[in-house]
């Protein structure tokens, strides 16, 4: 039994996220636990005193928050019943990462599945600021699903490394059973200068990986270039990438390809779901 947390704002974008979720874990039997957090918000002098309290004000947040949640159960429900699928809501007032933390330690969560609008501009956030908060500060599988991607078996996986870090086996045991349960790929994509040559590190570490995924089918790729985001916009591109796969303590990683890409048009934020492992 899985138990999957996804937070919802109610957005489209939220909704991908749930309807990916369900159609990604169909074959696992799961507890799905969807959460609403209402922020914290400042208020006028004038606008508190319409409430007898703060109490009452965030009961009656949570009141509409619940109702929507509801609602929101009511359109999971005319989705293509799967009877390893059960459903619980919750929603909460206050500060939205410390209540995901609460939820994944109470809850005993396995992963968090999470909508993001995702970029496609220099000047755009590349993703959101809520999801980034969870994928850095939250010690927790996160699939991060952008607005424009469709569910369809994840027959490609591409893991970008560097080759410097030694990966814990947990970690590489939650990607080869992502890999064994939908008879996926895993490209391992390396991106290196001009003339460049693996260091004995790297190439101890490159070995690692090969043996321990030789039962799945894989394959080693290098692409010489300058940019990371380029060089994993063009590899998404040539091999109709469907799931990519980082593991949260390369931060460099993350910062490059999740958060800050330095070039124009990025087109996997929107596109290509994100799962970040954490050791």
């Amino acid at each position: 039994m899985k138990n999957i947390l996804i937070p919802t704002d109610f957005s489209d974008n939220a909704w991908n996220a749930i309807e990916y979720g369900i159609a990604f874990l169909k074959k696992t039997k799961c507890k799905f636990h969807i959460v609403h957090v209402n922020p914290i918000a400042s208020f006028s002098d004038g606008e508190v005193a319409m409430y007898a309290s703060q109490e009452v004000f965030r009961e009656s947040l949570i009141e509409k928050s619940l109702e929507k949640l509801q609602k929101l159960l009511e359109k999971i429900e005319r989705l293509p019943l799967n009877t390893k699928h059960t459903f619980y809501t919750s929603a909460f007032y206050g500060f939205f990462t410390d209540y995901i933390k609460e939820e994944v330690k109470n809850k005993d969560i396995d992963f968090i599945i999470m909508g993001t609008k995702g970029a496609n501009g220099i000047k755009a956030v590349s993703m959101g600021s809520n999801t980034g908060n969870v994928i850095t500060k939250v010690k927790c599988p996160v699939l991060a699903v952008p607005q424009n991607a469709e569910y369809h078996r994840p027959k490609e996986i591409v893991f970008p490394t560097d080759y410097y870090l030694s990966y814990d086996i947990k970690v590489l045991e939650n990607i080869k059973e992502l890999a064994s349960l939908n008879h996926s790929t895993i490209r391992f994509l390396y991106l290196s200068k001009a003339g460049e040559k693996l260091t004995q590190e790297q190439t101890k570490n490159q070995e690692f990986l090969s043996g321990y995924f030789s039962e799945i089918e894989n394959s080693f790729h290098k692409i010489t270039g300058e940019k990371l985001e380029t060089a994993v916009q063009c590899f998404t591109e040539s091999r109709k990438v469907d799931m990519i796969v980082m593991v949260a303590k390369n931060l460099n990683f993350l910062e490059r390809i999740l958060f800050k890409p330095k070039v124009e048009k990025i087109s996997y934020h929107i596109t290509i779901p994100f799962l970040v492992l954490h050791e």
